[in-house]
């Protein structure tokens, strides 16, 4: 409890820490100290193997108690990100998906961007032992890696967190309005998007899901062997497009109206 002291205000925000399928109560309340040590305050938790309130998670917090105790938990990744218009993987290892790549501070500034048009952002971390799963990057925008030692580039979980929330904390969250551009004004040098706004991942992953039943039905994921790569091989393409809300609703029409035109009987009676 060193150095803690409340009778300061805390600060608070940023984007939400996934832990997916994290396997040890001990490496969720470190992750939630180092969050609390940096000012991140939103934890989403996917499916922890020990269940969830866990008691060696309020150990290891030190006293990071708001961030426990608000910690949200999920049966599945999509889920957790449904509401987030932006997502980060964290990773170590060079993953066979075309997807943009970040540092941690690359990644920050892109996340406080956001923050000031009122767009959220998440960050996932994988499993202890063996990290992320392809179909959880699937489901992110870009992958975050660290700058590290390539002799040996393993951090535990808490670490990871940590050195994101050094990154996050260095950019300035004691200063938010404090001088800063605002979000008007960071908008007209980005994407303008009069009358719309960034498409959510429930969003996304809706339109996905609709897509690969018409795939199916059409006979186009084939063989099932190669289904699992083909289908992160499409969401990946969307994912680089940044869809907005108007384009999810756009291509969802399209969709639609190819099959109604596929159904539709031809002259002579046959579909």
């Amino acid at each position: 409890m060193a150095g803690t002291d409340h009778r300061r205000e805390s600060v608070e925000g940023g984007p939400a820490i996934i832990l997916v399928e994290p396997q040890l109560g001990m490496n969720i309340g470190m992750a939630a100290r180092a969050m609390a040590n940096f000012g991140l305050s939103e934890m989403r938790i996917v499916a922890p193997r020990d269940g969830w309130p866990n008691i060696d998670a309020s150990k290891a917090a030190s006293g990071a108690d708001w961030v426990i105790d608000g910690a949200k938990l999920y049966d599945t990744t999509a889920e957790a990100v449904a509401d987030l218009h932006f997502v980060y993987a964290t990773t170590a290892r060079i993953r066979d998906m075309v997807k943009q790549v970040e540092t941690p501070a690359e990644a920050v500034a892109s996340i406080k961007h956001r923050l000031d048009l009122d767009q959220k952002s998440g960050i996932l971390f994988g499993r202890e032992r063996t990290g992320l799963t392809n179909d959880d990057i699937a489901l992110a925008d870009a992958i975050l890696m660290a700058p590290v030692n390539p002799a040996f580039a393993s951090l535990n979980l808490a670490q990871a967190v940590l050195l994101l929330g050094y990154e996050w904390f260095k950019l300035g969250p004691l200063s938010y309005g404090d001088g800063a551009p605002t979000g008007e004004a960071l908008a007209e040098t980005g994407l303008r998007m009069p009358g719309t706004r960034p498409a959510t991942k429930g969003e996304v992953v809706g339109f996905f899901e609709h897509l690969e039943r018409e795939l199916d039905d059409s006979g186009f994921l084939r063989p099932p062997e190669k289904r699992p790569a083909m289908v992160r091989n499409i969401r990946n393409m969307f994912h680089r497009m940044a869809p907005t809300e108007q384009d999810i609703r756009t291509l969802r029409g399209v969709i639609a109206s190819l099959v109604r035109q596929h159904l539709r009987p031809k002259p002579g009676g046959k579909p």
